[in-house]
């Protein structure tokens, strides 16, 4: 058992159809799996685009491989895999969203793209060990760590839910308000009146919440301005 073992890890240690298929069907895997929990969460760069993304990166470096120990061509075989970092690098910038001049969001779906890129990078060249620990390391940092983060945050934070009497009010209402917070969703009326509509918003650390409170209430098109913690 220990003999086939060994033997199986020293085929998928070199460069042959066994360990090339086996390299493939790796970079789909860690990057389904990165691109899942993106997907779960409504980023624009899901499950699709990260298996593409680390399946590339895969495919350049074997290519590479290839050409210098199956074709026999000489030059560096990390040459043509050493662009996918520029390339990633554009393709994450279009994921990076400013809202409103003041709020950026995207940033950790860019970053995990080019990751995900440096993961496939790592599966080419056959580095298994290196790679599924750092997928490892990667999951723990956007599911624990998102949690930790964004608990932090609403230690300084507060999050409130507003009614307003018409959609119509939206529009001038997030353009005057959005400076001052850190998110804005929309969300149906929690009353179930058609003309009404929600939204939730959660503060930034500086502003006073007494004061944002106080002012919400005095807009006379805001119904209900209530912290998510009460009853509304």
């Amino acid at each position: 058992m220990n003999q086939v073992f060994t033997d199986l890890c020293n085929t998928l240690a070199q460069f042959n159809l066994a360990s090339a298929l086996f390299r493939i069907l790796l970079a789909v895997l860690i990057g389904g799996c990165i691109g899942s929990e993106r997907g779960r969460h409504g980023r624009a760069a899901g499950l699709r685009t990260h298996i593409l993304v680390c399946l590339g990166s895969a495919m350049t470096v074997m290519v590479g491989l290839y050409s210098t120990q199956v074709l026999h061509l000489d030059g560096d075989p990390m040459r043509i895999s050493a662009q996918v970092i520029t390339g990633v690098g554009f393709l994450g910038a279009g994921t990076i969203i400013t809202r409103n001049h003041t709020r950026v969001t995207g940033l950790t779906t860019a970053a995990g793209l080019w990751a995900t890129a440096c993961l496939g990078l790592a599966i080419g060249a056959g580095f298994y060990a290196g790679a599924i620990a750092a997928w490892l390391l990667m999951t723990v940092t956007i599911t624990i760590f998102t949690r930790l983060e964004w608990g932090t945050k609403r230690l300084h934070s507060d999050t409130y839910y507003l009614e307003l009497s018409h959609i119509s009010h939206v529009n001038d209402f997030v353009r005057e308000i959005s400076p001052r917070v850190a998110s804005i969703q929309v969300l149906p009326a929690k009353s179930g009146t058609p003309e009404h509509i929600g939204l939730e918003i959660v503060t930034l650390a500086a502003e006073s919440s007494a004061d944002l409170l106080s002012e919400l209430q005095a807009y006379d098109y805001i119904l209900i301005a209530v912290p998510v913690a009460q009853e509304y």
